[in-house]
């Protein structure tokens, strides 16, 4: 019997992760990350667990360094970049992931920001709100050009959803997929040509942006940038000079380099932008999925098997 630190908030006693983690014979201890913890906490809470099944919060080598009995580290989602692979990797720890499983909530919110940009849904509803009645100039999906940044499987199910709306489909990747109707250009391309950009890339490994200033110089100026990745992706203050210059017309924004974003983020006072607070893979469906899926690998390492989502070879 194993000891199964739960830290995802949306986790609980008695749900169906906890029922499948305890019926494979392991303790579950719940602890959720609801914000910034004390110094230290989590080494003390990770120094117990044979496993642990977490949502984004930092994973160090230096709490590793005291979880003598941790094997396993799973993520309830798809991005891993909060955790130290190599550290893990060093130490024996298998690291996994849920790829794909939430897919079609992230592929559905990116949808939602692109017809919010196009439709200045968030000025319209505060301009309503405020007696105005704002009757705005607003465009079309279909016949636009949507640019597709990490084809990934988030960004095919974005493709498929963009040509149903009659969108020509861009895509820049390392990783072309064969018969998925997309044309494949490079990045410089793919700014210059698309109405909307959407991001669906990994973290850089050094932590720098792909969507920097000469990037957003690169973009038309009636242009929108989406991110429902990650944070880093984007040079914030970079943006917000090209927001302001009329560089770009606007931008959908799910992810922050910190989060939560500060109440002062001039991000969040600009009528042209949509901010979200990074909920685009938070479907009840996505959550079920990606959780059973987690703690399934758990039980398959602490089992000697081999887990689906291992994104390491200790």
């Amino acid at each position: 019997m194993g000891t199964i630190l739960i830290t995802t908030d949306y986790l609980e006693p008695g749900d169906q992760v906890d029922d499948l983690l305890r019926a494979a014979g392991h303790r579950t201890v719940h602890s959720p990350a609801t914000g910034r913890r004390p110094e230290g906490e989590m080494a003390d809470l990770l120094r117990s667990a044979d496993g642990a099944l977490i949502a984004g919060e930092p994973v160090t080598a230096q709490m590793l360094d005291t979880a003598r009995a941790l094997r396993v580290i799973a993520r309830s989602g798809v991005g891993y970049d909060s955790v130290d692979v190599d550290a893990a990797t060093a130490r024996g720890i298998v690291v996994c992931n849920t790829p794909g499983a939430n897919k079609n909530a992230v592929a559905e919110m990116t949808m939602t920001l692109l017809l919010m940009c196009a439709k200045r849904i968030g000025e319209t509803l505060d301009g309503v709100r405020k007696g105005t009645w704002p009757r705005h100039d607003t465009r079309e999906l279909r016949g636009a050009t949507l640019g597709i940044i990490g084809f990934g499987a988030s960004g095919q199910a974005v493709a498929q959803l963009g040509a149903a709306f009659g969108m020509s489909v861009l895509v820049s990747t390392g990783h072309p997929t064969s018969g998925s109707g997309v044309d494949y250009v490079d990045r410089n391309d793919l700014l210059a040509r698309s109405d909307f950009v959407t991001l669906h890339a990994r973290a850089q490994s050094d932590g720098s942006p792909i969507i920097d200033g000469p990037a957003l110089a690169a973009m038309k100026s009636s242009a929108y940038l989406v991110n429902t990745a990650r944070g880093s992706l984007v040079d914030e203050l970079a943006l917000i000079d090209a927001l302001r210059g009329g560089r770009i017309a606007g931008a959908g924004l799910d992810v922050f380099a910190r989060e939560p974003v500060a109440v002062d983020n001039p991000l969040l006072s600009m009528s042209n932008v949509v901010t979200l607070s990074h909920l685009a893979g938070q479907t009840r469906e996505a959550r079920a999925e990606a959780s059973v899926a987690a703690a399934r690998d758990i039980v398959a390492v602490l089992e000697g098997g081999q887990p689906l989502g291992a994104v390491n070879a200790p």
